[in-house]
């Protein structure tokens, strides 16, 4: 499936994210205030690490910004239940949504209402064409997979390819690449290159061999402030062309 990526309108949002932040402790107020400091209207989220409490105090205080859009937002199949995503459609206009794999994250709730609206992401593993068929597609995380790539994983990229050109792509995470190899911030035997934590706009420059791929809907995936994500946003729509 080869886009054109001059026939695309390429929404690169701006996410308030919490990646590797613990359950409730992680300082995601600080993201609220930038994103009141410069009137965002819309936004990608990704409570990732939140659990149900904490989430819901983190949609009572977006309520409370500029913020009337939020396109995409990260899945937590493990406890998200269907009505949690009633609540984000109804309140913020959530078109798509993501899981990890159903295999390392069994699905809890029955989201058959919204499976056309929900993408698998590639983490360690490709998606399976079994669990591909029960839902929208692939939510293609770029840094996952160029990680895999620079690791010498042959068969990820042959089978990455593959599912691309079978299975629709309705959404893409973007995080970036360290040329330098380092160890899992909590598995330390696992040795990566992909990071959610940006320090050099260069970092990106790996997406351009992945142009073609990339969705309307990406969401900037990393727990930089909104502030340098604005400087990241700029930088992107300079280089994806």
């Amino acid at each position: 499936m080869k886009i054109n990526i001059a026939m695309k309108n390429i929404k690169f949002l701006l996410s308030l994210t919490t990646v590797t932040m613990e359950a409730g402790v992680g300082n995601w107020m600080a993201m609220i205030e930038d994103i009141k400091k410069f009137k965002l209207t819309e936004i990608g989220l990704f409570p990732t690490v939140l659990e149900k409490d904490e989430r819901y105090k983190l949609y009572a205080e977006l309520k409370n910004t500029t913020v009337k859009n939020i396109p995409f937002v990260h899945l937590r199949a493990q406890d998200m239940s269907v009505e949690e995503l009633d609540f984000l459609v109804e309140n913020f206009n959530t078109k798509v949504f993501n899981i990890h794999m159903t295999a390392d994250w069994p699905v809890v709730y029955d989201y058959s209402k919204y499976a056309k609206q929900i993408f698998i992401e590639n983490c360690k593993t490709v998606p399976t064409e079994k669990e591909l068929e029960k839902f929208g597609g692939l939510c293609i995380d770029f840094s996952h997979w160029e990680n895999q790539v620079l690791l010498g994983n042959a068969e990820y990229d042959r089978l990455m390819k593959e599912r691309i050109a079978k299975y629709s792509i309705g959404v893409c995470h973007l995080s970036v690449i360290k040329d330098e190899i380092f160890p899992n911030p909590f598995k330390p035997e696992i040795l990566q290159h992909d990071s959610h934590k940006m320090d050099n706009l260069s970092e990106f420059d790996y997406l351009k061999k992945y142009a073609q791929y990339i969705p309307d809907i990406t969401a900037i995936e990393l727990e930089n402030s909104i502030e340098e994500q604005l400087e990241i946003k700029n930088y992107l729509e300079n280089i994806i062309k």
